[in-house]
């Protein structure tokens, strides 16, 4: 057989099916993969002619995987999927916890439930269809109480998860701060005298005695504006934030919200359907840079010069998501972060970074936005996300912002 020959084979024949369906299940488990990596993977097994079985493990793994979190995952789901007798009995015998494995059970729980749940749904790709007591147990692992479900990661949940996650999203909501504005208005327990209204009452009454009027200022909840990271290394989590910042947007109004990657999209108006997936199906319609690279220097230049004079009024907030791996300039990016807090009463940034004990600031994008943000929060759980009321709520603080930019 030709090599020609032998690479149509791979391409068309039973195994092209089967890379088809490995592809489905690490999607399943969270992989960003799309027709063009099943494709790349069909050409990189048709190069290396079929050869090694650990041959045929590297060529998909440097198709699939893109990150160091991803590689254990893709492991496990390797083993699996092309019948791996070894990993397999592994299996099973966590099924019968003992003292000698409860350790490794332990610290690949997360990784195994997800791999396990996009196994079940995909059924493994294969056509067997006798009932195997590893999918029992599979099936089994994808349960998770309301508790264990407030602090799971979001990167580890598996698909029925992920579900239940959103379901609890969409009925999130933030505490509406209220803010003194520049106006005032009548009011008989004020603590200001207004002068132009008790000349004007004094002037229509004919008793000869004026009627002190009062006023106070007029409190509004500030406009919130979202920017949202979509890069590959923030994919999860980006998904799940828009989830949350769907349900504050028709919850509230004044609410602005923006993505961006190596480009900057406005998805306001695509976030304001009342059905989730409808909004989020129109925010991928627009956004054409998703799970790619990380430009957030630039994209913030972007923000502050087509649209912060815009949203940034009136003291707005101001909730940035990102891990800060930026591949521009950096020095760019801290001008930009300069120019950002100088024009909003606050900035939050969510990292998901830092549900990692050992985070340290040591990126060069994480230290030129650090000096500049107001509040630092970890957004990788739906416990992080309810925190974030937390930072928003703080009346104290802002008041205080108020009165000093006032003076």
């Amino acid at each position: 057989m030709s090599s020609q020959e032998q690479n149509d084979g791979v391409q068309t024949g039973r195994l092209a099916s089967n890379i088809m369906h490995f592809a489905r299940v690490l999607r399943a488990a969270g992989f960003p993969i799309g027709p063009g990596k099943t494709i790349e993977a069909l050409e990189a097994v048709a190069l290396i002619k079929l050869g090694p079985r650990e041959d045929f493990y590297w060529a998909l793994h440097g198709i699939f995987v893109e990150r160091y979190s991803q590689a254990e995952i893709f492991d496990q789901a390797f083993r699996l999927f092309w019948r791996s007798p070894t990993e397999l009995r592994q299996m099973m015998a966590l099924a019968k916890p003992n003292a000698k494995n409860e350790e490794n059970a332990s610290s690949k729980e997360k990784i195994r439930r997800r791999v396990a749940d996009a196994l079940t749904s995909e059924n493994s790709g294969k056509e067997e269809e006798e009932d195997n007591p590893e999918l029992e147990f599979d099936i089994t692992m994808t349960y998770s109480d309301s508790e264990i479900l407030q602090e799971m990661d979001f990167e580890s949940m598996s698909v029925e998860e992920i579900e239940e996650a959103k379901r609890v999203i969409a009925e999130m909501r933030l505490p509406i701060m209220e803010i003194p504005t520049r106006r005032y208005r009548l009011d008989e327990r004020g603590n200001r005298i207004d002068m132009r209204a008790t000349l004007k009452a004094g002037l229509r009454s004919n008793i000869g005695i004026m009627l002190l009027k009062h006023r106070r200022k007029v409190k509004r909840h500030p406009p919130l504006v979202v920017l949202c990271d979509i890069s590959g290394s923030m994919s999860r989590y980006s998904r799940m934030f828009l989830h949350f910042v769907h349900a504050i947007t028709n919850d509230r109004d004044r609410v602005q919200t923006f993505i961006f990657g190596t480009r900057l999209t406005n998805i306001t108006r695509q976030l304001q359907n009342r059905d989730v997936d409808i909004a989020l199906d129109r925010v991928a319609a627009s956004a054409t840079d998703w799970s790619g690279g990380t430009r957030i220097g630039e994209s913030l230049h972007d923000f502050n010069r087509y649209w912060s004079r815009r949203v940034l009024g009136q003291g707005a907030v101001v909730l940035l998501i990102t891990d800060g791996l930026d591949r521009g300039d950096i020095e760019g990016l801290e001008k930009e972060m300069a120019r950002l807090k100088g024009s909003c009463r606050r900035l939050i940034w969510l990292n998901p970074l830092l549900r990692f004990e050992g985070f340290r600031p040591e990126a060069r994008g994480v230290k030129a936005i650090m000096p500049f943000v107001n509040d630092f929060r970890a957004v990788h759980s739906l416990s992080r996300l309810r925190d974030i009321g937390e930072a928003l709520s703080r009346v104290r603080s802002a008041e205080w912002f108020f009165e000093e930019t006032m003076e």
